[in-house]
């Protein structure tokens, strides 16, 4: 049987444009991956119109970065990725996700560049995964290791006539020792150090396995406060040295003219509309209604990122009572990145979180840089606790504390009168210290919450457990590695991880993952309509701001703070929030307050 002339015939004018096709697939692709500023984890800016200079341009999400490596590590004209992590606002459990995700790359047969002018520890874990690992000549080198920083304010407080009065639940619940201390306590100290240990084997261990060095020539390098770029290639910390404009050159002929160099790879558009006058602020204001969306079977992502204050989780409630009932919503990620706050708005985000439960559809919660006190009370009902392996979790207890101020009117002159009715009606005045029996009605209220906390967690964890609760608890905190070996996380992984496990316990395939509220610029924020109450949701959690927090806001907007040195500005930072929580609790769920540098 002959074929017709004609089937040659296209097949001849046809072949041309499918090599083309074929020539253009092909063509390689270096993902670019610039991440100086925040990686944000619920991608929403602050709403304000002063200070943003029209910019409707949206935060960089987690979510967004951990999809787009993922994405590039399976695709075929992905030859590279390169990574400029100056400037980077990572926390260490970010770090820790990213640096697993680059070294899946290397597993994938891709090349890993990253250049950088500041080798700290950040940098120097990720450069660990990178086999083109490139520092500036000049570089500043500051790979010394970890350092923890507590600020006490008793001296303060007593120069201004302060008091702080605190009762803990658990030994080992340190918080508030930074107002009525000048130093920590045994067991305050001794946690940390455990803490601190961790988390520096833990950097320790990933440089020297991803650079092939043995751990001991990793611990002297960090003691070896006089090593320059130079001296630390020589010693294997990094390959090449290059400045930017060399290394630029180096990556355009290593692949070739024809190689696209992507900024923006299979990275949503963070640059929002361009905002030139008022008809475009318009436009903006009218669109904001959620526009017509895939209505595929998709995987949630909800963030709650900060302290836990009743302002903090309403919205957060909000949108897990909504997906609860989305048909479409077929799994939940929590991401949790919060030291803790409140014991009550705890209480009313996990009630939301047992509603979702109650659907019978997956539900993990991905910690974040840390998860502790409230932040682990909200996760301890997931089916799955993914943590990174330098997370800060547990502290399993309770802080009750209240600021007098009654020294600091008598310096300002000012007297009080007092006319009470009920016996304890005056406990949580300010004026005054508690009295004996004040102390004890709180201390019974706070064994009542904390009773209930260690409920949550054996409800949630149940047989994960390892051991008794109690001796795990008690205020204790832990980094992911250890909170692992006792069974108050289930696995060390990211949000990619966690996003993947619930993926398969919903049995999709290739779903929409969607970070919910979706993020949004802070000109948006502005304009968005506020979330519709549902007919069955007579009333709902949603409070307005605080006095105290809207004055806390107002000083940073201000700059009122900008003058002090790091850390002395984060430290005055949470005591702003720390005083703006207890004024309306006396009750917390709250972690230790350090920084690691």
């Amino acid at each position: 049987m002959k074929l017709p002339l004609v089937c040659p015939l296209i097949a001849t004018a046809l072949f041309p444009i499918l090599a083309h096709a074929a020539e253009k697939e092909l063509k390689p692709i270096v993902a670019v991956y610039d991440l100086e500023g925040l990686v944000s984890e619920s991608g929403q800016a602050e709403a304000s119109l002063f200070g943003l200079e029209m910019d409707a341009s949206r935060p960089l999400t987690m979510l967004d970065l951990t999809r787009s490596l993922d994405k590039a590590a399976a695709d075929d004209a992905v030859k590279a990725v390169v990574l400029d992590a100056d400037g980077a606002g990572l926390d260490f459990s970010q770090i820790q996700e990213i640096r697993r995700q680059l070294m899946a790359l290397r597993e994938a047969g891709k090349d890993v560049w990253m250049y950088t002018e500041h080798l700290s520890n950040g940098t120097a874990l990720l450069g660990s995964a990178a086999n083109h690992f490139t520092l500036m000549p000049e570089a500043e080198c500051s790979f010394h290791g970890i350092h923890a920083e507590s600020m006490y304010f008793k001296g303060l407080l007593d120069k201004i006539g302060v008091r702080a009065e605190v009762i803990h639940i658990g030994d080992f619940k340190s918080f508030g020792e930074t107002f009525y201390r000048t130093g920590p306590s045994d067991e305050a100290k001794q946690q940390e150090e455990q803490l601190i240990h961790s988390i520096y084997d833990q950097v320790v261990a990933e440089v020297a396995a991803g650079r092939k060095l043995e751990p001991a020539k990793v611990k002297a390098i960090i003691d070896n406060g006089a090593l320059n770029a130079t001296k630390m290639s020589a010693a294997g910390i990094a390959d090449h040295l290059m400045h930017r404009t060399d290394f630029v050159k180096k990556l355009r002929e290593t692949y070739g003219k024809d190689a696209t160099f992507d900024r923006n790879y299979e990275l949503p558009d963070l640059e929002g509309p361009e905002i030139t006058g008022i008809m475009d602020l318009f436009k903006l204001m009218f669109n904001q209604s959620d526009l017509a969306r895939s209505r595929k079977d998709f995987v949630a992502v909800v963030a709650l990122d900060g302290d836990i204050t009743e302002e903090s989780v309403a919205p957060v409630r909000s949108q897990i009572l909504k997906l609860a009932k989305d048909a479409k919503a077929k799994a939940l990620v929590l991401r949790v990145n919060s030291p803790g706050g409140s014991a009550l708005a705890s209480e009313v985000l996990w009630e939301a979180t047992d509603e979702w439960k109650a659907t019978g559809k997956p539900f993990v919660v991905s910690m974040g840089g840390v998860a502790a006190s409230g932040g682990y009370y909200v996760s301890s009902a997931a089916d799955r606790i993914f943590a990174e392996a330098g997370t800060i979790t547990g502290s399993i207890g309770v802080v009750g504390m209240k600021f007098v101020v009654g020294g600091a009117l008598d310096k300002l002159g000012i007297s009080t009168h007092t006319i009470q009715r009920g016996k304890n009606a005056g406990a949580m005045t300010m004026t005054r210290g508690f009295s004996d029996e004040e102390a004890k009605l709180v201390r019974d209220s706070m064994a009542e919450v904390y009773a209930t906390f260690k409920k949550r967690v054996t409800d949630g964890r149940g047989k994960a457990l390892k051991g008794e609760l109690e001796p795990l608890a008690g205020g204790r905190v832990y980094s992911g590695k250890q909170a692992l070996e006792i069974g108050l996380i289930d696995e060390i992984g990211g949000l990619h991880e966690a996003v993947a496990h619930v993926t398969r316990e919903a049995k999709l395939e290739n779903p929409e993952v969607r970070l919910v509220p979706e993020p949004k610029s802070g000109l948006e924020g502005l304009f968005a309509q506020p979330d519709k109450m549902k007919d069955d949701e007579v009333i709902r959690a949603s409070v307005a701001p605080s006095a105290a927090t809207r004055l806390q806001a107002a000083m940073l907007r201000a700059g009122v703070t900008e003058t002090l040195p790091e850390p002395a500005r984060s430290a005055v930072s949470r005591l702003a929030s720390r005083v703006a929580a207890f004024q309306k609790t006396q009750i917390l769920l709250i972690g230790p307050d350090f920084n690691l540098k």
